[in-house]
């Protein structure tokens, strides 16, 4: 495994403290991380002045127009020459300086393909977010491949960019990331490996500080961009219902309010569960709403032009 080379690929948006603190713990990972691509949107934003001081990482920076979550981090991946690619996200923070090396001992199991991070709440998660946290990263390892279909449904293609290593190889060979795609480019690219007869590894000790405190909102529009990404590519989404994992998601979360003696967070779930089946149902039917209401729900306008 030490033979192997490993890149980090990065796209930022307007980076603050967190991204810093990110690369700062990618330089002093167990298994050394050979080279760091920062792809920016938006130079005028990008203030992290410290990263200089490094010599393995390059910027480029790219207009807003020209972002697309899969594309840019496919033209990212064509310039790297390791053995292994990681893909993470701005604010997502290296929990300790191991993590890069238990998703390298993710990636040598046999047949891997990819290897994913667990995400843990950060110190101001809500007890909802906190929850769903512990319920989408448990704390033991699994291996999902092809069988798993019937069992877990969608959950088989699972695997989040927030924190994601990839056999370079086969990442080429499978063509890459999609080029244009709302987002979940990670779960698109995820189905080619399971369906190739490859596997994907979830690795419970690569662990990476990553949440969220969504508005009722700010889910709607998530879970409104999720529908179109299923919605556009039926080859992978077809047939796969994801409405059962959301059930099982809110009934173990209400289970868990009452357990820890705050009842009343089960009324704010349902009003939350209630956005997120709102802005879901709308994304799937996308293509018969005006437009002008498709962009004030997408969360990624720059999808649409």
């Amino acid at each position: 495994m030490q033979n192997k080379t490993v890149d980090v690929i990065i796209p930022t948006y307007k980076p603050d403290d967190k991204f810093e603190q990110l690369i700062d713990r990618l330089e002093r990972q167990s298994f050394p991380v050979n080279h760091i691509y920062i792809m920016n949107t938006g130079e005028s934003f990008f203030h992290s002045e410290s990263i200089h001081k490094y010599s393995n990482i390059s910027v480029e920076h790219i207009n807003q127009e020209e972002f697309d979550h899969g594309e840019t981090r496919d033209k990212a991946a064509r310039k790297s020459h390791a053995d292994r690619i990681v893909f993470m996200t701005q604010d997502a923070i290296p929990e300790n300086e191991y993590l890069i090396e238990e998703l390298m001992i993710g990636l040598e199991l046999d047949g891997v393909g990819a290897a994913y991070a667990r995400q843990l709440p950060e110190d101001n998660c809500n007890d909802i977010e906190k929850f769903t946290r512990t319920f989408n990263y448990p704390e033991q390892d699994s291996v999902k491949s092809l069988v798993d279909m019937e069992r877990l449904g969608i959950k088989t293609f699972f695997c989040s960019n927030v924190c994601a290593a990839y056999n370079k190889e086969l990442y080429e060979s499978l063509g890459g990331f999609i080029r244009h795609t709302i987002f979940n480019e990670d779960m698109i690219f995820a189905s080619k490996i399971i369906k190739s007869g490859k596997k994907i590894a979830y690795c419970a000790n690569a662990r990476v500080i990553h949440s969220h405190n969504y508005t009722n909102l700010q889910q709607l529009r998530r879970n409104f961009d999720l529908a179109v990404s299923q919605r556009d590519n039926p080859d992978v989404f077809e047939g796969i219902k994801s409405e059962n994992e959301g059930i099982q998601l809110v009934l173990q979360t209400a289970k868990h309010c009452v357990k820890i003696k705050k009842p009343w967070l089960v009324f704010l779930l349902i009003i939350k569960s209630g956005f997120k089946y709102i802005g879901y149902k709308l994304g799937y039917q996308y293509y018969r709403l005006p437009f002008w209401m498709v962009k004030r729900l997408t969360m990624n306008k720059e999808y649409w032009k």
